[in-house]
């Protein structure tokens, strides 16, 4: 009941219109080629801020929206489970993309930012994948990420903050997901300080920090059937305004949290030419919440069984090694169910694989366990490097 007052709350201040939506999930990268493509400001122009050295990151107010960085993403994945042991996962995402920092008109009709969300549920034991998308303006109240504290909606799709938690709220279709979420570790600053260089050119990175382990409780609709569920989510959160770098093809991103209390956060960004870019990273952080950064050259991570997408033609890795020799580290890492593809090649011929994974392996020679979420771009379709250079 907490949470659902706290809900309600969001939802007043947010006054937001509803508005009818497909049930395609949208990439962020997409709505960026969408507003290069309709004459947007290009990268490096419209007095947009970069990231370019480390910041003095303060919370709470981090949370809230950086509207002088053109895009910024709110990024909550998690593994529930009811108490009889149904597995779920789900993915709930605000983006934030900037088409005019500085308006010369600026009125309630004007588009100085659009906004898109993500929502998905995996039904693990059922093996079925469950969608959505959402794609706003701002200023006419169907969208909006406020700068003064954290609330960041998209029609009746939300999340705020009540203390220390976050509040996850999203409804489409037969689907529901009302989710309380509590933070057991410190923000995690991702890079150099929580700047992470996605290459050499100035610029090329972003702002990111993570909350890698959040008890979480609530109600998963799925069916028509609501279920109460427990579990653990990440969280995470990145503003910039451009990363990419010419040849660069496409990522693989891992949170893997670990039944001894840690998590490990790795990203390769994969080149054109087949090669791991050297500005691929990864992060480890211990139970104690202390974090340590690993380079490229501290990770090795080997691509197994394919899945082919019948929708896309796109062969994604479902079983993956992903190792971390100096610290002992081999972990077998699969996703919970092949089938978690969110496919938008009817629109814009991209697709990409986002969800559950299940993972075992040794550390330091004892057996280790544990759960997370993989995200797979440029594997189909369109190379993703293609779309924003």
């Amino acid at each position: 009941m907490m949470a659902e007052r706290a809900h309600r709350r969001c939802r007043g201040l947010a006054g937001c219109v509803p508005a009818e939506y497909g049930a395609v999930a949208v990439p962020w990268w997409l709505v960026v080629t969408v507003m290069m493509l309709c004459g947007g400001p290009a990268w490096g122009d419209g007095g947009w801020e970069s990231a370019i050295a480390p910041r003095a990151f303060q919370f709470p107010q981090d949370h809230a929206a950086h509207n002088d960085f053109r895009i910024e993403w709110w990024y909550y994945t998690g593994n529930i489970e009811t108490a009889e042991g149904r597995r779920l996962g789900y993915q709930l995402t605000f983006f934030r993309t900037g088409v005019d920092r500085r308006p010369e008109n600026p009125s309630r009709w004007t588009v100085r930012d659009l906004y898109t969300a993500h929502f998905a549920i995996s039904d693990i034991d059922a093996s079925k994948f469950h969608c959505f998308e959402r794609l706003s303006r701002g200023g006419i109240g169907q969208a909006g990420a406020a700068s003064d504290r954290y609330h960041v909606f998209n029609g009746d799709w939300e999340v705020c903050t009540e203390g220390d938690c976050h509040l996850l709220a999203a409804r489409q279709g037969d689907c529901r997901l009302e989710l309380r979420l509590t933070t057991s570790k410190p923000p995690v600053l991702q890079g150099d300080g929580g700047l992470s260089r996605k290459g050499p050119t100035e610029g090329n990175a972003s702002y990111y920090y993570s909350f890698t382990r959040m008890a979480t409780t609530g109600t998963v609709v799925v069916g028509g059937r609501a279920l109460a569920v427990t579990g653990l989510s990440w969280m995470d959160h990145e503003f910039s305004t451009s990363f990419l770098e010419q040849g660069q093809q496409g990522w693989d991103w891992f949170a893997i949290q670990l039944d001894d209390g840690r998590e490990l956060m790795v990203y390769q960004i994969r080149r054109s030419d087949g090669t791991t870019d050297p500005f691929s990273s990864g992060t480890l952080v211990a139970a104690d919440g202390t974090a340590r950064h690993l380079p490229q050259s501290a990770l090795v991570l080997t691509p197994g069984e394919r899945w082919t997408s019948k929708a896309s033609g796109g062969a994604y890795p479902i079983a993956w090694t992903v190792c971390v020799p100096q610290e002992g580290l081999e972990l077998n890492v699969r996703a919970s169910m092949v089938n978690q593809e969110l496919n938008t090649t009817a629109s814009s011929g991209i697709a990409y694989w986002e969800g559950s994974i299940q993972v075992d392996g040794r550390s330091g020679g004892h057996p280790v366990r544990g759960r997370g979420y993989l995200e797979m771009t440029g594997y189909a379709g369109k190379s993703l490097g293609a779309l924003v250079q």
